[in-house]
């Protein structure tokens, strides 16, 4: 099993070899009382972007023995999809979407960390 910025770095890789934009990393561990550890949010340019990075992140976290998400919703419309690692939630969004919801500033306190798109 992997340990939680094990989890975040698989996550990424997922994320990165499908050219997902603008990632994110919402490091919450020195809050209390929130849902999880780290939020990894992404930027896709299409549906179908989106459906592909939910399902890359799937195939990188499985393969480097991380087990599958206890839930994935949005895969549907994919316009937003989140995928439920337990300490790590994944959020892939189109840009209106990630925009709308701002998820990267609903906790003041929390570290981000950007990381530059990979042409």
């Amino acid at each position: 099993m992997l340990g939680t910025e094990q989890l975040v770095d698989k996550i990424v890789e997922g994320l990165q070899e499908k050219k997902g934009h603008r990632i994110t990393t919402v490091n919450l561990t020195e809050i209390e009382e929130t849902v999880c550890k780290y939020f990894v949010l992404c930027t896709g340019n299409s549906p179908s972007q989106v459906h592909a990075l939910a399902h890359s992140v799937d195939d990188v976290v499985r393969k480097s023995g991380g087990g599958h998400p206890a839930s994935v919703v949005g895969t549907q419309h994919s316009v937003w999809v989140a995928m439920d690692y337990g300490d790590v939630m994944v959020h892939v969004f189109l840009p209106e979407e990630r925009e709308f919801y701002d998820l990267e500033h609903l906790w003041a306190d929390a570290m981000l960390t950007e990381l530059e798109d990979i042409e």
